[in-house]
């Protein structure tokens, strides 16, 4: 019997995230196995007129591939994907890998040719500035044992999360848009973190439900060399394969210049890409209501209710402050005070404290307005 939870997904996403019209090209690239998923989809893209192309990616082949993967090779790939990618005014990214950590025996090295020489090009060049696109996990053993539920109740709290009604999410998320563009200076402080930078100038944009799902945060930039003073994280990160805990970043004129954690040597590899990737390309607030509890997973961590994240690597388009690298590494910090707790200050206002917005024209961004 189909779940008619994953044809509402389906709707949503090619109708209202992608908002495909009829005649146009998506692409639907599928990181693991969801047959009923990949149908579900395909039967809203015909539905709505739409051309889908689709491709299926296993991770252990790919990983494969990664682990010997030259320059030459990349730009054949990168080629070839380029081409197809520029063709199309969708796209759809979902993962299902039935081991996350499926990359980790790719050296930093090899993770870092792969991300210049293709992912720069195909994702960072044509994808994001070009498509309207999203991307997503879907619900499987895997992921149902990294949030410690069993599969029956992680799909029921993947469902709650995704088919989230976007629409009053972003009209409440607008109260924190204007905020953010009359704003100068950022004041963010809790346990090891005393941090300080301007977001004057840099466009503000609200995330709901058209870029990811599931969706919920409202983001911009620093200025590039505004960000001084220590930030530790305390959330995992699972990045292209590995797990880093207890990140700590010092910050000066906005570059990193001292990196810790428990792989401190691979961390400072990673911020080695290039240039950019030791400066801060995003800064953003995580409101989803019904994401709670970090489960090593970015989509769902960086939404995060009471949550921030700040990104080593390249900025948005969108929200420009001129920094571009390889990488794009959203790292989260939780400040509910289960977690700690903590503040965010707004040239000189608090806003935020503990994870709950203080301000009447905030307070309707906390979870219990969407209970």
């Amino acid at each position: 019997m189909k779940d008619p939870r994953l044809q509402q997904l389906s709707d949503q996403l090619i109708n209202y995230s992608c908002a495909l019209k009829p005649g146009e090209n998506i692409l639907i690239e599928l990181f693991g196995d969801m047959p009923e998923f990949a149908l579900a989809l395909l039967d809203a893209v015909y539905k709505a007129g739409g051309v889908p192309f689709v491709r299926h990616r296993d991770m252990q082949v790919r990983r494969r591939m990664m682990q010997g993967a030259t320059s030459a090779q990349y730009a054949i790939e990168a080629k070839n994907d380029a081409d197809l990618m520029s063709q199309m005014q969708a796209y759809l990214g979902i993962r299902a890998a039935d081991n996350g950590y499926e990359l980790s025996a790719v050296n930093a090295a090899q993770m870092a040719l792969y991300n210049k020489e293709y992912s720069n090009l195909v994702h960072g060049k044509i994808r994001i500035p070009d498509t309207r696109w999203c991307v997503l996990r879907y619900p499987n053993n895997a992921m149902a044992q990294s949030a410690q539920m069993s599969l029956e109740a992680f799909e029921d709290y993947y469902f709650s999360v995704c088919n989230l009604d976007y629409a009053k999410l972003s009209k409440a998320m607008e109260a924190l848009k204007d905020r953010m563009d009359r704003a100068d200076q950022v004041h963010i402080v809790g346990p090891g973190t005393d941090l300080r930078f301007s977001i004057k100038g840099i466009p503000t944009i609200i995330c709901d439900g058209k870029l990811n799902i599931p969706d919920g945060e409202v983001y911009t930039a620093p200025v590039k060399t505004s960000v001084n003073g220590t930030l530790q994280y305390n959330t995992d990160s699972l990045y292209l394969g590995k797990v880093y805990t207890e990140i700590r970043f010092t910050f000066r004129d906005g570059k990193i210049v001292e990196a810790t954690c428990n792989d401190t040597e691979g961390l400072n590899q990673i911020l080695d890409t290039d240039e950019g990737a030791r400066y801060i390309g995003e800064f953003s607030f995580g409101v989803n209501p019904f994401v709670m509890t970090p489960i090593r997973d970015t989509l769902f961590d960086e939404k995060i209710a009471g949550s921030f994240h700040f990104t080593p690597g390249s900025s948005y388009d969108d929200a420009s402050n001129g920094n571009k690298s390889a990488i794009h590494w959203d790292i989260v910090n939780i400040q509910r005070a289960e977690y700690g707790g903590g503040e965010i200050w707004l040239d000189g206002e608090l806003v935020r404290k503990d994870g709950l917005f203080v301000t009447d024209d905030l307070k309707p961004l906390n979870p219990d307005a969407f209970l």
